[in-house]
């Protein structure tokens, strides 16, 4: 009889603790999550966040909120969310704009490495090069021989991150000066250099594609491997006899350090489930993005990966990292 009870307390126990371990998954979220995001409203990253957040809402039973925070080479939301220290606030966006941080400041006021703790990728960002239709420049080669034939005289923008890096970085290592003009929210920059006020621009294809499809500019090259769905007519950098501009960026959430791994690999899963609606990949694809969705182990990997390739290129530019 002893043994009997002393069974069917174990037993208790053990459904107790799984009933707890469960209730602890499901007490996330107990409030609104906020999705802080480095570009303003219609860009690459608030299209894809505003997708999966109005359904994680409605899986979670909380507002599900993004905010745009753009500026400062992303450093305007990367400090919002280092400085929440609140597991319910996330920073969504590409690997890209921290991991070149170390590259383009002497300082930064966190560590890129250990403040963003990889939870869940979503999507490849296929970047773009675009220039004005007006300019007549057709290909990558033009653009190069034009710039050569007039140093200095004219400009470029790219949107924070791995397009300012890897275009400045390409004119830097072909020799070629053009003049950098910085914007706070790289959405503006689309229409001015419709109106060639600037001549050059590099930022996701998602940003540009809607003028390119109204004839106002002329997409050059996409920097991904493979020509992205929405614009088959465009080629790869490699295609086009430029493999230094190949560079995937990807993109996902990312939480505070010190969240636990299992609360990361919960909200993964929740994207994963959400990620199974066809319309989701469609979505993205419209966009200009491949849908690429990973845990955090997979996401951290090609995090690193990312940094690798900027170490390497860097290196090759004469660029040394701060940190």
């Amino acid at each position: 009889m002893v043994r009997l009870i002393a069974l069917a307390a174990l037993a208790l126990g053990a459904s107790l603790q799984l009933i707890g371990g469960a209730a602890a998954q499901q007490m996330f979220p107990t409030r609104a999550v906020h999705f802080i995001l480095p570009f303003g409203p219609a860009s690459a990253s608030d299209t894809t966040a505003r997708l999966f957040a109005e359904r994680l809402s409605a899986r979670w039973g909380k507002p599900v909120v993004v905010e745009n925070r753009p500026g400062g080479d992303g450093l305007v939301s990367l400090n919002a969310f280092v400085g929440a220290h609140d597991d319910h606030t996330m920073w969504f966006g590409p690997a890209g704009t921290f991991n070149v941080l170390p590259y383009q400041h002497d300082t930064l006021p966190f560590d890129p490495k250990h403040d963003l703790n990889p939870i869940a990728s979503v999507s490849e960002v296929v970047l773009a090069v675009s220039t004005p239709l007006s300019m007549n420049v057709n290909s990558i080669d033009e653009l190069v021989a034009m710039v050569r034939a007039r140093p200095g005289k004219l400009n470029a923008a790219a949107a924070n991150g791995i397009s300012d890096f890897l275009l400045f970085g390409f004119f830097k290592s072909m020799g070629l000066q053009i003049v950098r003009v910085p914007y706070r929210d790289i959405m503006q920059a689309p229409s001015d250099l419709a109106e060639s006020r600037i001549q050059v621009l590099s930022t996701s294809l998602a940003v540009v594609q809607p003028l390119s499809k109204a004839g106002r500019i002329k997409v050059l090259t996409v920097t991904s491997r493979q020509r992205a769905p929405s614009a088959p007519d465009v080629p790869t950098a490699a295609e086009a006899g430029y493999p230094a501009l190949t560079f995937e960026s990807i993109g996902g959430v990312f939480g505070p350090r010190g969240m636990t791994d299992k609360l990361r690999e919960s909200i993964a899963a929740d994207f994963q489930k959400i990620a199974e609606d066809p319309i989701i990949a469609k979505r993205l694809g419209d966009t200009g993005q491949i849908m690429s969705v990973l845990g955090p182990a997979q996401f951290g990997a090609r995090v690193q990966e990312q940094r690798d390739k900027l170490a390497a290129l860097a290196k090759t530019l004469g660029v040394k990292a701060t940190q």
